[in-house]
C-alpha cells in the first residue's frame, strides 16, 4: 500500500498530477471550499482534512458545502468558518441558487472529496481556479471532468480518512501523524438529552442499525450483548439510532428483564447524539456513521464488519476493536445480502463482541470487565 505523505513516482509523471502546493505558503489568505455532502460517516472523517489545513494555512478561510441533515455536525468544528448548505430535498429547483452563492464566493480552492458527478458539478460552480478531485481511477460517475487538479492514485486499501488528508499534499502542508478532528475538546454536556443526563453510573452506547440492511447485525445478538451489559450492573446501556429501528428498540426494551436499556432510538438530532457518545464509556454497532463520530470525539467505538471492508471504513484508532466475520463472501459491498440471510453479520458472536467492548472500556488489551 503506499505511503499517503509521499505520492507514487509514477504518479508524479502523469499529465493529471500537478505541482502540490504551487502558489501556497503558510501566510496565504486562500479561499479554500471544501465539498462533502454525503453520509454523516464520510462527513465526520472530512473533519480532519479542516484542522489540517488550519494547522498549516492558519490565514486560509474554509468554507464547507454539505447537505442539510449534516448541517450541525459541520458547524460544530472550530476551524470551519462558514458552512453553505444544498437544499437536496428540493432536487434541481435548489440549483440556479447555488450556483450564484458558490460563484459570489470568489473561493482561490475546492477540495471535491465526494468524487461524485454531483460534486464535480458544484467544484464548477464555484469557479476556482485550482478544483482539485481525486484521481480519475478514485473516482465515479465522470467527476474528473469537472476538476483540474487531482491526488496520486491510491485506490481501495487506504482508509477513507487518510485518503482524505492526503489532499494536504496538494496543498503542500505535511500529514499529520495524529489526525485531529477538531471536536474532542469540546464540551457537548449542554447538549445531553435528559434520560442521560439523569444516569449516575457509566454507560455504554448501543448503535442499532446503519443505512444498509446488510450491515445490521441481528436481533438476537443485540439482545444477549444488552442483557449482558445490564446483568454486570457496572454498566447502564443507551440505545441509538435512526427512527426506522425504532420497532426493533422497543421490541429489544420488551424482551429485557430487570434493569432497562435507555431507548433514544428516533428522538436525538446530530448534535445530542454526538453528546450522547462523547459522554460515553464506549460504543458499539455496525459500520455505521456514529462510530466517526465516537472516533471524532475520542470514544472508543467497537465496529461489527461484514459486507464492507475494516481495513478502508474501520473508525480511525479503532481498529483493534473491530470484530469482522471474516467469511469469504467478504467484503461483497451489497446493500442487500444477495440470497445468504446476512450470514456474515450473523456469525458474530455476542461473546466476541463483549470480549472486545471490555477492551475498548478498560484499555491496554485488557479484557473481562463484564465477568
Amino acid at each position: 500500500m503506499s505511503d499517503p505523505r509521499q505520492p507514487p513516482e509514477s504518479d508524479k509523471k502523469k499529465r493529471f498530477a500537478s505541482t502540490p502546493g504551487s502558489g501556497i505558503t503558510a501566510d496565504s489568505a486562500s479561499s479554500i471550499l471544501i465539498i462533502l455532502m454525503g453520509s454523516l460517516g464520510d462527513v465526520a472523517r472530512g473533519l480532519c482534512l479542516v484542522s489540517g489545513i488550519k494547522a498549516g494555512l492558519p490565514f486560509s478561510r474554509v468554507t464547507w458545502l454539505v447537505e442539510p441533515k449534516c448541517r450541525d455536525l459541520v458547524e460544530i468544528h472550530p476551524g470551519i468558518d462558514r458552512v453553505i448548505v444544498f437544499d437536496r430535498p428540493r432536487g434541481i429547483s435548489a440549483l440556479p441558487g447555488l450556483y450564484k452563492h458558490l460563484a459570489r464566493e470568489r473561493f482561490d480552492i475546492v477540495l471535491d472529496l465526494q468524487r461524485h458527478f454531483k460534486s464535480g458539478l458544484f467544484s464548477l460552480f464555484s469557479g476556482a481556479g485550482r478544483r482539485i478531485g481525486f484521481h480519475p481511477r478514485d473516482s465515479k460517475e465522470c467527476n474528473r471532468i469537472f476538476n483540474n487538479e487531482y491526488i496520486p492514485y491510491y485506490g481501495e486499501e487506504l482508509p477513507k480518512w487518510q485518503h482524505y488528508l492526503t489532499f494536504l499534499n496538494q496543498l503542500g502542508i505535511a500529514v499529520p501523524d495524529v489526525p485531529d478532528f477538531g471536536l474532542s475538546e469540546i464540551d457537548l454536556t449542554p447538549d445531553l438529552p435528559a434520560a442521560v443526563a439523569r444516569l449516575t453510573g457509566p454507560f455504554v452506547v448501543v448503535v442499532m442499525g446503519s443505512a444498509w440492511k446488510s450491515k445490521d447485525w441481528v436481533h438476537e445478538g443485540y439482545l444477549g450483548l444488552i442483557r449482558q451489559i445490564l446483568a454486570s450492573g457496572k454498566m447502564q446501556a443507551v440505545m441509538v439510532g435512526e427512527s426506522s429501528q425504532t420497532t426493533t428498540s422497543k421490541r429489544l426494551c420488551e424482551q429485557c428483564t430487570g434493569s432497562l436499556p435507555v431507548n433514544l432510538v428516533g428522538k436525538t438530532s446530530i448534535r445530542e447524539l454526538l453528546a450522547v457518545i462523547q459522554a460515553a464509556a464506549a460504543a458499539v454497532g455496525p459500520d455505521s456513521g456514529p462510530g466517526h463520530l465516537a472516533a471524532a470525539v475520542g470514544t472508543p467505538y467497537v465496529a461489527l464488519f461484514g459486507p464492507t471492508s475494516a481495513r478502508r471504513t474501520a473508525p480511525c484508532g479503532n481498529e483493534h476493536l473491530v470484530v469482522d466475520a471474516g467469511l469469504g463472501c467478504s467484503p461483497c459491498y451489497k446493500r442487500i445480502c444477495p440470497g445468504f440471510g446476512t450470514e456474515c453479520m450473523r456469525a458474530i458472536q455476542v461473546e466476541t463482541v463483549k470480549e472486545n467492548l471490555s477492551e475498548a472500556i478498560l484499555g491496554d488489551g485488557k479484557r473481562g470487565f463484564f465477568d
